[in-house]
C-alpha cells in the first residue's frame, strides 16, 4: 500500500497517525520530493476524476490568477497544473496495486475500506 502526499500537511499527518495505530504498513511518498509522473497522474485521474483530486481549497489555488482556474475544466487540463504545482492535488492519496482507495482522509471512510 502506497500513502501520497506531503509530510507537513495536517491531513496528510492524520491519515499517517491512523494507519500506525491500526497497525497497516504503507510506504509513504513525498510528491513534493519524489515527483507525480503523468503516468501515475492520469492513473488516478481515469480512477476517480479531476473534481475529487483536485484541492481547490487551499492556498497554492487561491494564489492561482482566476484565468487558471477557469481553465480547469477537464483530466487534461487538470494534469498539466497538477504537475506543475503538486500542492492542488488532494492529499493524501491512498492507493493499492495501482489502485486509487482513498483521497484524501476521513476516519469513517478510512474504516470501511478492505485494508
Amino acid at each position: 500500500m502506497k500513502l501520497y502526499g506531503i509530510p507537513n500537511c495536517g491531513t496528510v499527518k492524520k491519515a499517517r497517525v491512523w494507519l500506525d495505530e491500526h497497525g497497516i504498513e504503507y510506504l509513504f511518498i513525498d510528491f513534493k520530493k519524489q515527483g507525480v509522473t503523468e503516468t501515475l497522474l492520469s492513473g488516478w485521474l481515469k480512477q476517480v476524476g479531476w473534481q475529487k483530486l483536485l484541492k481547490k481549497t487551499g492556498p497554492t489555488w487561491g494564489q492561482l490568477p482566476d484565468t487558471v482556474k477557469a481553465s480547469i475544466k477537464d483530466d487534461a487540463s487538470a494534469l498539466a497544473l497538477m504537475q506543475d504545482k503538486p500542492n492542488v492535488i488532494k492529499r493524501p492519496v491512498l492507493e493499492r496495486k495501482g489502485k486509487v482507495l482513498a483521497t484524501g482522509f476521513n476516519t469513517t471512510d478510512y474504516e470501511k475500506l478492505d485494508l
